[in-house]
């Protein structure tokens, strides 16, 4: 079957995501213009399990926030590419390294979002985003693993695409170690479809889906969404056109 799509996204029955991680995930946010460091807080703060412990419009008030309190997932919105973002999203890799940076950025420049990636940034959503994908990407942070938005795995995909000749050779040792209904799972997950409509194909539970999902991720050891799809396609688990 061809690929369906590459924009690959983590989604979540009636917009509520699957969480693994117990206790209160602690989040700051930091963005320059008060008003929207409210705004994301008011979105976010009827959620259970998520605490916004602080928020933030200058980078220098974050550290000293940082020194005092204890936080997870911190949030950071970029409206541009600017080096000196790298610099600070570096400095804050280097001195907390629990603390997992997700990116709300308001460009689509490819290069600058891979350098935000080496500089530590952990995971990405864009301006067209919307609250239960913002959960979602608090959550898998929360739980080890990186996230990308649809849009930004689109990004990188496209490039990994462009920059591999993929001929089907080298194949990965640890497919084996799939199941048959794990295989079925990552063919459907990397064509494209959601969780929810994999779960209608299969006719198991959204959870199962997710699940399955994780397993996998184990299993053939990747992080990312955009790993797994990469994984699909050096397997020939899904053909291209």
């Amino acid at each position: 079957m061809a690929l369906k799509s590459i924009a690959i996204g983590i989604h979540f029955v009636n917009s509520q995501p699957i969480q693994f991680s117990q206790g209160m995930i602690k989040v700051a946010i930091v963005d320059e213009h008060p008003v929207v460091c409210h705004a994301l807080k008011a979105m976010l703060e009827d959620a259970d399990d998520i605490e916004i412990i602080y928020t933030c419009s200058r980078f220098d008030d974050l550290l000293i926030e940082l020194n005092k309190k204890n936080i997870n997932v911190l949030m950071m919105v970029l409206y541009k590419p600017d080096p000196l973002d790298l610099i600070n999203v570096k400095i804050l890799t280097d001195r907390f390294p629990n603390v997992k940076i997700l990116i709300l950025t308001m460009f689509r420049k490819e290069e600058f979002i891979l350098k935000l990636i080496k500089s530590g940034a952990k995971g990405h959503v864009s301006r067209d985003t919307d609250r239960p994908e913002i959960l979602e990407a608090i959550y898998t942070l929360r739980n080890g693993y990186e996230f990308n938005a649809k849009t930004i795995t689109n990004i990188l995909l496209s490039s990994y695409l462009n920059d591999n000749k993929i001929n089907g050779k080298g194949k990965e040792s640890n497919q084996k170690d799939l199941s048959n209904r794990e295989l079925e799972v990552l063919k459907l997950f990397a064509e494209g479809y959601s969780n929810h409509e994999i779960a209608d194909k299969l006719f198991i539970s959204v959870r199962t889906v997710e699940t399955h999902k994780n397993n996998i991720m184990k299993k053939v050891n990747t992080k990312t969404t955009v790993d797994l799809v990469k994984f699909a396609i050096k397997n020939n688990i899904i053909e291209l056109d």
